[in-house]
């Protein structure tokens, strides 16, 4: 497992307390309360960097709940860190993450990719109990052994970032660094990646980097700036802004945002040990709506395939071993072309041929 690559933004614990790091480039004031002050919105201010960021050192620790609190002229916002590990809910507070976890060793390497046998799953129904609460990475770590005997040596999770209430397929991403609270935390996936790994089996991420929410969204007019009521500094503002599932595509232009999602696939890597990661709907990442038999058939965004290319050769850069795949059901060849001939750089795409005749 290579070295971490923490972003150094979100809440960042050091012995005796946390540093706390945001972007609001529009914002007059920020502070962060929480129960680690009283929840005082004054009492711990922030402190403008010339980038744009705000920063400062407190006294909170692993555990505390926290939000910032963003002025902008007459607004007062109450916003959850973008870059939260975890929160209370999705309408909840933000927690200070324990970085802390045992791995015991664990060095896992997934099998060859022409090897891979993939269950794509989604934990609130793989393993639930009828009539109970929603299925858990827990209740995925009772039946391991079971994939694992029909053959299956990688699965696939569906989006578990916290989305809005605790029942859905994962594609509404409310926080998108957050684990969702219901399925058990970051805590307990990095339980069920460790049991999986022990027992032959890889874990693959689903991301949603084509738009977030649209519910409980705070990364919304997040430090109180848009262009036109629009999504503010993390989404485009122009006629860009628009997808099939809502005005929340993410700015792909601004690098501040493909920072965002760079980093965002190196911690799933880094601090999950995940061995791969599938990207939603490529194609509304590099095309705009004209959406067409499920897929974007716009004109083309070259932010978004910029973005696809940085990310690409980042993780090929740092884990080389790793599987990115994308669901872009075009079959465009150049998807997987290396980034130096002008391709995304991709690992894989799934083939719609093969999905659909399934």
């Amino acid at each position: 497992m290579a070295a971490s690559h923490r972003s150094g933004k979100g809440a960042i614990p050091f012995p005796g307390g946390t540093t706390f790091r945001v972007w609001a480039p529009f914002a007059e004031k920020v502070a962060v309360a929480g129960s680690f002050n009283g929840e005082s919105p004054t009492a711990d201010p922030l402190f403008r960097e010339p980038s744009g960021y705000w920063s400062a050192d407190t006294k909170a620790g692993p555990g505390d709940l926290y939000w910032y609190v963003i002025t902008n002229g007459a607004n007062i916002l109450e916003k959850n860190d973008p870059w939260a590990r975890e929160l209370t809910h999705s309408k909840g507070a933000s927690l200070v993450p324990d970085p802390n976890f045992d791995w015991e060793g664990d060095a896992f390497r997934l099998a060859p990719w022409n090897e891979l046998v993939i269950y794509e799953m989604h934990v609130g129904t793989f393993n639930d109990a009828p009539g109970g609460p929603v299925g858990q990475f827990a209740s995925i770590e009772k039946r391991l052994g079971y994939l694992r005997d029909l053959g299956v040596n990688a699965i696939e999770l569906m989006p578990i970032m916290e989305f809005m209430g605790d029942l859905s397929w994962g594609y509404n991403v409310a926080q998108p660094y957050a684990v969702e609270t219901s399925y058990g935390g970051p805590k307990g996936l990095k339980h069920l990646v460790k049991q999986a790994h022990r027992h032959g089996i890889g874990v693959i991420l689903d991301l949603v980097f084509n738009h977030f929410g649209p519910q409980d969204l705070d990364l919304w007019q997040f430090d109180g700036w848009s262009q036109d009521g629009h999504g503010g500094i993390f989404f485009y503002n122009d006629e860009r802004r628009h997808t099939p599932w809502g005005e929340t595509r993410p700015d792909f232009g601004r690098p501040e945002v493909r920072d965002y999602l760079r980093e965002n696939a190196l911690m799933w890597l880094e601090e999950y040990h995940l061995d791969g990661l599938r990207f939603d709907q490529t194609t509304c990442i590099r095309r705009e709506q004209g959406y067409c038999q499920g897929i974007c058939c716009g004109r083309d965004i070259p932010d978004g395939w910029r973005m696809l290319q940085e990310l690409t050769d980042t993780i090929r850069h740092f884990h080389p071993g790793k599987i990115t795949i994308a669901e872009d059901l075009s079959r465009d060849p150049w998807l997987t072309h290396p980034t130096g001939t002008g391709g995304a750089g991709l690992g894989a795409q799934w083939s719609d041929e093969f999905v659909d005749n399934v």
